[in-house]
């Protein structure tokens, strides 16, 4: 069975792996490493094993691979790595790892043939080519017919953002680093918000509030500056839990501060999804990755998203027409790592 992927990916030009080939993905993010173990079956990838381990548990990535494949004896023909940063020229640090990634070093270290090294956007954005029908939610139609350029961004640990280039017939990703430009406030709240971020930070990127982070510093202003009572029920909580993740659930329960905390987290997303659109002309659809919008998302969010993704001034008319969708599929990096390996 071929599969007829819903968006239509360039990957690049390389011998495909042989039936029966293994590969290793790799999803390497500052809090979790993804492994996965696949293999090239009837010219499909076919997941053998995977694990997901605390990235802070290794000293270095070859330590974090050899752990996972301690008992499997075959070595992989390629390894595949998608990671949360700026890769070039095969080489990346994770700065809040500590850890150095250098693909040659890899070779040598791991015996194996091939080691690629993409950004994690970028990986998410091949990964499209791999997603179906229920991967995806539109939440935005867009013009029917849309064609063009496309973006992705996704809000997880950091803010994540990367276009996908339109050749005519398919569009070919490229990693940016869009998230880190600055923050630029609209009205009278984010002003004041950007000065309590300032003061914090010193730079205030669009990744300190459209994030896990962001999350936690929208709710921290709502707090200690706009007074906005904290339930003892939700403190109790903050003691023992991730506080985003108790953001998101409290929120559920209808936490008044957790309530307001995703409006204003998701109305940023939305001016940010916007200037994303314009700077790369992506008629051809916006795709809203990372681990957090799927946890959130409800129909009064996506009012409030759709209300401020189409104020863009006099270009509103451009902005109309561009679908916008969020991938619902988690695995969408690690995907995007194995099938850019494959090819």
């Amino acid at each position: 069975m071929h599969h007829h992927p819903l968006v239509p990916i360039a990957f690049p030009k390389r011998t495909p792996l042989p039936e029966g080939a293994t590969l290793l993905a790799a999803d390497v993010g500052g809090t979790k490493t993804h492994l996965a173990l696949t293999e090239i079956r009837e010219g499909e990838l076919s997941f053998l094993k995977d694990n997901v381990y605390p990235s802070r548990q290794f000293g270095s990535l070859a330590e974090a691979i050899r752990t996972f494949m301690s008992g499997i004896t075959q070595r992989p023909e390629r390894v595949s790595i998608a990671f949360a940063g700026p890769v070039q020229d095969g080489k990346a640090y994770a700065t809040n790892l500590g850890w150095h990634i250098n693909t040659r070093l890899l070779m040598e270290e791991l015996d194996v043939p091939e080691v690629f090294l993409i950004n994690d956007l970028e990986a998410e954005a091949y990964g499209l080519a791999a997603l179906t029908a229920q991967d995806l939610v539109t939440i935005y139609p867009g013009h029917p017919e849309a064609k063009g350029n496309a973006a992705i961004i996704a809000p997880g640990t950091g803010l994540g953002e990367a276009g996908l280039y339109w050749d005519g017939t398919a569009l070919h990703p490229f990693a940016t680093e869009g998230g880190h430009t600055d923050f630029a406030p609209r009205n009278e709240f984010d002003w004041e918000l950007l000065q309590y971020l300032q003061n914090k930070y010193g730079h205030v990127s669009w990744e300190r509030v459209v994030s896990g982070m962001g999350i936690c510093n929208i709710y921290d202003f709502l707090r200690d500056v706009k007074k906005w009572e904290e339930p003892l029920w939700v403190q109790e909580k903050m003691k023992v839990q991730e506080a985003g993740a108790v953001i998101g659930s409290t929120a559920q329960e209808g936490c008044a501060i957790s309530v307001e905390t995703l409006r204003v987290f998701v109305r940023y997303l939305a001016v940010e999804t916007s200037n994303l659109a314009l700077k790369l002309n992506a008629t051809g659809g916006v795709f809203i990755g990372g681990g957090i919008p799927p946890k959130i998302w409800n129909d009064h969010l996506q009012e409030i998203f759709l209300e401020h993704f189409i104020q863009v001034g006099r270009l509103r008319p451009l902005i109309e027409t561009v679908p916008v969708h969020v991938v619902l599929n988690q695995k969408a990096v690690l995907l995007g790592a194995a099938w850019y390996g494959r090819t």
